[in-house]
């Protein structure tokens, strides 16, 4: 028996062997809080990665979890397999033909990089990148879970107070979520913690409002702050982020996930802005406006009205 298929103890794994990848991610939401440490890293590589499973080898998924390879073998026994293998023959079956090329680009890139034979342009490396991108939003069109989307446009209707909270990377999304709707007679709200004031720019949050968290992996503790003070005050919340497992799941009514293509350690958001795109999209035509209704006239130059893109 190989070190990658070492025994586990029966009480320690589930009675049940998983029969699809929906089944084990299921049953890694209901047993995530009762896990160790470094098995919740894996259980959120499993959730936000799921794609990759199918091909990367146990030194792959430890060292981008920072786990011992063991590790990643008592997670697989954990939820009733045998070994790692057996697992990774799960995903293999789910995801051979929709899988996205994501991991290829990057590792392609990462070759190109580390060949000292090869000087790789810049025009080269662009286009790695943009392709790498792209499968991200093939993969979003493939997973969009069309249920959250249309309960995410219904919360957006009906409120009337908005509040929009995204810190650091997520920032520019919430921002540019605020920018497209402002285009309707609704109150839009950006939580931009100027001077550190989170707190204090979520004191009118009230019943009925809403607020908008977009949050990804390592996860703002201060998006997560001003969830729970909408929470406290019976305010709902829409929130935008890689995985059913991430902090701010179990508070949303209604949760979109989005899982983007990356370089390193910059990570694209262009799946994320199209998506937010599309919710603004669907929330005008749910609203019935009009184009000439979404363009504010009257620039800050008369004759020049406010470009609606």
């Amino acid at each position: 028996m190989s070190s990658s298929e070492s025994p586990v103890g029966a009480a320690e794994a589930l009675l049940e062997v998983p029969a699809s990848v929906e089944r084990l991610q299921q049953l890694i939401g209901a047993e995530y809080e009762s896990l160790p440490r470094q098995l919740k890293r894996i259980a959120n590589y499993m959730s936000q990665q799921s794609d990759r499973v199918m091909v990367d080898r146990v030194s792959d998924i430890a060292q981008q979890c920072e786990v011992h390879p063991s590790a990643i073998v008592r997670f697989s026994q954990r939820f009733g397999f045998r070994g790692f293998s057996e697992m990774q023959a799960l995903f293999r079956e789910a995801y051979t033909d929709k899988a996205t090329p994501i991991q290829n680009y990057q590792q392609r890139i990462r070759r190109m990089i580390a060949n000292r034979s090869h000087k790789a342009s810049g025009g080269e490396l662009a286009r790695e990148c943009i392709n790498a991108t792209r499968s991200g939003l093939d993969r979003l069109v493939q997973e969009l879970d069309e249920r959250e989307f249309d309960k995410a446009v219904d919360l957006l209707v009906e409120a009337d107070n908005i509040y929009v909270i995204g810190v650091r990377r997520s920032f520019s999304v919430a921002h540019y979520l605020v920018y497209s709707l402002r285009h309707t007679n609704k109150r839009i709200h950006l939580i931009s913690g100027l001077g550190g004031g989170y707190r204090e720019q979520m004191r009118s949050v009230r019943e009925g409002d809403l607020v908008v968290a977009v949050s990804f992996s390592p996860y703002g503790k201060e998006t997560q702050q001003c969830v729970r003070i909408a929470r406290h005050y019976k305010a709902r919340a829409l929130v935008i982020t890689d995985s059913q497992l991430a902090p701010l799941a179990k508070q949303a009514n209604a949760l979109l996930l989005v899982n983007e293509g990356s370089t390193f350690a910059f990570r694209s958001l262009s799946s994320t802005l199209s998506l937010c795109q599309a919710l603004f999209i669907a929330v005008a035509y749910r609203m019935e406006l009009k184009v000439e209704e979404i363009g504010v006239p009257g620039g800050f130059e008369d004759g020049e009205p406010d470009d609606p893109d």
